[in-house]
């Protein structure tokens, strides 16, 4: 039996979730549970999420609340362990900031897992409002402990349309078959933000699990709403706390050294980049 848990963390997202309720009703496929993490919870989002499930007839969703910002890894922890609970043979991971524009996405997703029997299956995904590629696939670099987008920032042309194998690719929108959570556990809370979805591709791809890009199923992304993008302190402080603790926890000898020196010479270049009084927020 196919059931997927569809499992979204919620921080002050009021403004997109009119368009992801949106996409999730589009789809063809309605076996799934929708777990909304909410770790900014209030009354006014309440409302909101209450007045979309009924515009949008979307009658299986369970609502957590959590008790604060308890982060994307844990909130996302929540979900799963409450979709397996549940008896979901599949958990789609995915970002609330979102747009779906194709009615068979989970349909499809689902078929490659039971038809090619891919346990970890991720779409095209493109820049919101799509003339840009965010990610078409992607290899893990060990030696700058890095996960790399295919076609970061291009136009789509042919050679991003090619379905295959790849190394990385981030949980922003990934079906995992629940057999994957048996064989290397959950998301590792210590992240918070930021590398914990590298983390768990990375322990994915040690015990031989691959992911599987499909370019013809394709998701629109307002990247880094909710955490103010690439330059915001927030992201910087972050991504470069998680990706040292990645390496410390993950690799090993020559690569784990040269990894952590090119982190620190970089982490120098935004230490220039922003004044005493930014550094001290």
């Amino acid at each position: 039996m196919t059931k997927i848990g569809l499992v979204t963390v919620l921080f002050n997202s009021d403004d997109v979730l009119e368009d992801f309720f949106a996409g999730i009703a589009l789809q063809k496929f309605t076996d799934y549970i929708l777990y909304i993490v909410d770790n900014s919870p209030n009354a006014a989002t309440d409302i909101l999420i209450k007045s979309n499930l009924e515009k949008h007839s979307i009658t299986k969703c369970i609502h957590l609340k959590s008790s604060g910002n308890i982060g994307v890894a844990a909130g996302n922890n929540v979900g799963i362990l409450q979709g397996l609970k549940d008896g979901c043979s599949h958990i789609l991971l995915l970002n609330n900031d979102i747009e779906i524009e194709q009615d068979f996405v989970f349909s499809n997703m689902v078929s490659l897992s039971f038809d090619k029997g891919e346990r970890m299956v991720v779409p095209k995904i493109l820049y919101h409002p799509g003339d840009k590629i965010w990610l078409a696939g992607g290899t893990m670099n060990k030696w700058r402990a890095l996960g790399i987008h295919y076609g970061y920032k291009k136009k789509d042309e042919p050679k991003y349309n090619i379905a295959k194998h790849v190394t990385y690719a981030p949980t922003c929108f990934m079906l995992i078959e629940k057999s994957v959570f048996t064989a290397i556990g959950f998301m590792d809370e210590k992240y918070f933000a930021y590398y914990d979805d590298t983390d768990f591709v990375f322990r994915a791809g040690a015990v031989g699990i691959k992911i599987y890009y499909e370019p013809k199923l394709y998701i629109l992304h307002k990247v880094s709403f909710s955490s103010g993008g690439d330059d915001s302190l927030f992201y910087i402080y972050y991504s470069n706390r998680n990706k040292i603790y990645f390496i410390r926890k993950n690799l090993k000898g020559i690569v784990k050294w040269f990894a952590l020196l090119s982190t620190l010479l970089i982490r120098l270049t935004y230490l220039l980049r922003y004044n005493r009084t930014k550094r001290n927020k």
